[in-house]
């Protein structure tokens, strides 16, 4: 199963924010579109990192002027990028290892899509789920 098969299923909405914007934006972003993660984009619309709640929430421990700063102050710059083709299970081998939860879909040097740990744990879910049920149709049959 490829990436493009979760894009297909979720879509290839991305939802993205300028490295400018102040972190309130990036809020505002978040419960929004009820998203924990934001892509940083520079002028040309190209990723440049991610901003996540949790980024937000461990500088709002030591900084009380945290909602004003820009999101390029907090966001990470360690992305890791996926193309539509990639397979789903050395995908989440690398999420894994990598400790990531999202993967930024690109093709051609444009975003096309992200995925999320879920998303590739649900599409493996279900893949197993229709594996179960065509053994459980095959054992039927052959007892019939």
């Amino acid at each position: 199963m490829k990436i493009q098969h979760i894009l297909n299923t979720k879509g290839t909405r991305v939802v993205t924010i300028p490295a400018h914007q102040s972190v309130r934006a990036a809020l505002v972003l978040f419960v929004e579109h009820n998203i924990g993660s934001l892509v940083v984009v520079d002028d040309k619309d190209q990723p440049i990192g991610l901003l996540s709640e949790r980024h937000v929430i461990r500088a709002a421990v030591t900084n009380e002027d945290v909602f004003s700063q820009t999101v390029d102050l907090l966001m990470t710059q360690e992305m890791i990028i996926g193309a539509p083709d990639a397979d789903i299970e050395a995908v989440g081998h690398t999420m894994t290892e990598k400790r990531t939860r999202h993967v930024l879909v690109m093709e051609a040097g444009q975003l096309v899509g992200i995925i999320s740990i879920g998303d590739v744990v649900k599409a493996q879910r279900d893949r197993y789920q229709g594996e179960v049920y065509t053994l459980e149709t095959m054992l039927l049959s052959q007892e019939a």
